[in-house]
Protein backbone atom coordinates (compact mmCIF):
# COMPACT_ATOMS: atom_id res chain seq x y z
CA UNK A 1 0.00 0.00 0.00
CA UNK A 2 1.32 3.47 -0.89
CA UNK A 3 2.21 5.77 1.97
CA UNK A 4 -0.39 8.49 2.39
CA UNK A 5 0.85 12.05 1.94
CA UNK A 6 0.98 14.12 5.12
CA UNK A 7 -1.53 16.97 5.40
CA UNK A 8 -0.08 20.32 4.43
CA UNK A 9 0.30 23.11 6.98
CA UNK A 10 0.87 26.66 5.81
CA UNK A 11 3.39 28.62 7.91
CA UNK A 12 4.97 32.00 7.35
CA UNK A 13 8.56 30.74 7.51
CA UNK A 14 10.97 28.58 9.48
CA UNK A 15 13.24 30.34 11.97
CA UNK A 16 14.14 33.98 12.05
CA UNK A 17 12.15 36.52 14.00
CA UNK A 18 8.77 35.72 12.44
CA UNK A 19 8.95 32.05 11.56
CA UNK A 20 8.12 28.88 13.43
CA UNK A 21 10.79 28.13 16.00
CA UNK A 22 13.39 25.79 14.56
CA UNK A 23 13.18 23.42 17.54
CA UNK A 24 9.45 22.90 16.77
CA UNK A 25 10.01 22.01 13.12
CA UNK A 26 11.16 18.42 13.70
CA UNK A 27 8.02 17.60 15.69
CA UNK A 28 5.72 19.29 13.17
CA UNK A 29 7.34 17.45 10.25
CA UNK A 30 6.47 14.10 11.85
CA UNK A 31 2.78 14.84 11.33
CA UNK A 32 2.57 17.50 8.61
CA UNK A 33 4.13 18.69 5.40
CA UNK A 34 5.26 22.23 6.19
CA UNK A 35 4.62 24.73 3.41
CA UNK A 36 6.14 28.18 3.83
CA UNK A 37 4.28 31.22 2.57
CA UNK A 38 7.04 31.77 -0.02
CA UNK A 39 6.66 28.21 -1.32
CA UNK A 40 2.88 28.60 -1.40
CA UNK A 41 2.99 31.87 -3.35
CA UNK A 42 5.50 30.47 -5.85
CA UNK A 43 3.27 27.47 -6.64
CA UNK A 44 -0.20 28.49 -5.48
CA UNK A 45 -2.18 26.25 -7.83
CA UNK A 46 -0.52 23.00 -6.70
CA UNK A 47 -0.04 23.91 -3.03
CA UNK A 48 -3.52 25.27 -2.40
CA UNK A 49 -5.09 21.81 -2.64
CA UNK A 50 -2.55 20.23 -0.24
CA UNK A 51 -2.96 22.70 2.62
CA UNK A 52 -5.45 21.62 5.28
CA UNK A 53 -4.23 23.82 8.12
CA UNK A 54 -2.59 27.15 8.79
CA UNK A 55 -0.27 27.51 11.77
CA UNK A 56 -0.39 31.11 13.02
CA UNK A 57 2.70 32.10 14.99
CA UNK A 58 3.16 35.66 16.28
CA UNK A 59 -0.03 36.70 14.40
CA UNK A 60 1.45 35.55 11.06
CA UNK A 61 0.56 34.68 8.37
CA UNK A 62 -2.30 37.13 8.13
CA UNK A 63 -5.59 35.33 7.67
CA UNK A 64 -7.75 37.28 5.23
CA UNK A 65 -10.53 36.50 2.76
CA UNK A 66 -8.10 36.18 -0.18
CA UNK A 67 -6.06 33.53 1.62
CA UNK A 68 -9.14 31.59 2.74
CA UNK A 69 -10.55 31.61 -0.80
CA UNK A 70 -7.27 30.21 -2.12
CA UNK A 71 -7.31 27.21 0.26
CA UNK A 72 -10.28 25.00 -0.70
CA UNK A 73 -9.30 22.10 1.61
CA UNK A 74 -8.55 24.21 4.69
CA UNK A 75 -10.03 22.68 7.84
CA UNK A 76 -8.36 24.42 10.78
CA UNK A 77 -6.35 27.47 11.74
CA UNK A 78 -4.12 26.74 14.72
CA UNK A 79 -3.06 29.84 16.62
CA UNK A 80 0.01 29.37 18.79
CA UNK A 81 -0.98 32.14 21.17
CA UNK A 82 -3.54 32.62 23.89
CA UNK A 83 -5.92 35.07 22.20
CA UNK A 84 -7.59 35.19 18.83
CA UNK A 85 -8.28 38.93 18.66
CA UNK A 86 -6.21 39.20 15.47
CA UNK A 87 -8.47 36.71 13.67
CA UNK A 88 -11.85 37.50 12.09
CA UNK A 89 -13.67 34.50 13.55
CA UNK A 90 -16.97 35.25 11.82
CA UNK A 91 -15.34 35.41 8.39
CA UNK A 92 -13.24 32.30 9.04
CA UNK A 93 -16.24 30.27 10.22
CA UNK A 94 -18.16 31.30 7.09
CA UNK A 95 -15.62 29.16 5.19
CA UNK A 96 -16.35 26.20 7.48
CA UNK A 97 -12.91 26.47 9.07
CA UNK A 98 -12.30 25.86 12.78
CA UNK A 99 -9.93 27.95 14.91
CA UNK A 100 -7.85 26.65 17.80
CA UNK A 101 -5.52 28.36 20.25
CA UNK A 102 -3.51 27.59 23.39
CA UNK A 103 -5.44 29.30 26.19
CA UNK A 104 -3.38 28.02 29.15
CA UNK A 105 0.04 28.29 27.49
CA UNK A 106 1.30 31.16 29.62
CA UNK A 107 -0.95 30.95 32.68
CA UNK A 108 1.75 29.67 35.06
CA UNK A 109 4.47 32.05 33.91
CA UNK A 110 2.04 35.00 34.06
CA UNK A 111 1.12 34.09 37.64
CA UNK A 112 4.81 33.65 38.54
CA UNK A 113 5.83 37.07 37.25
CA UNK A 114 2.79 38.67 38.90
CA UNK A 115 3.78 37.24 42.27
CA UNK A 116 7.43 38.23 41.75
CA UNK A 117 6.45 41.82 40.94
CA UNK A 118 4.17 42.04 43.99
CA UNK A 119 6.92 40.73 46.28
CA UNK A 120 9.49 43.07 44.71
CA UNK A 121 7.14 45.98 45.26
CA UNK A 122 6.21 45.00 48.83
CA UNK A 123 9.85 44.51 49.82
CA UNK A 124 11.05 47.55 47.84
CA UNK A 125 13.72 45.46 46.11
CA UNK A 126 14.50 47.98 43.37
CA UNK A 127 15.01 50.78 45.88
CA UNK A 128 17.14 48.47 48.05
CA UNK A 129 19.26 47.51 45.08
CA UNK A 130 19.89 51.17 44.22
CA UNK A 131 20.85 51.98 47.84
CA UNK A 132 23.12 48.95 48.08
CA UNK A 133 24.71 49.35 44.65
CA UNK A 134 24.65 53.09 43.76
CA UNK A 135 25.01 53.84 40.10
CA UNK A 136 23.67 50.50 38.95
Amino acid sequence: MAEQELPGVLILDIGGTQGVLENHVELLKKHFRLVTMKEFLENKQEMSKKIQSVFVFECRPTIDRELLESLPNLKVIGNSGVGVDHLDLKMISSFGVKVTNTPQAVADSTADIGMALMLASARRLVEGNILTFPGS
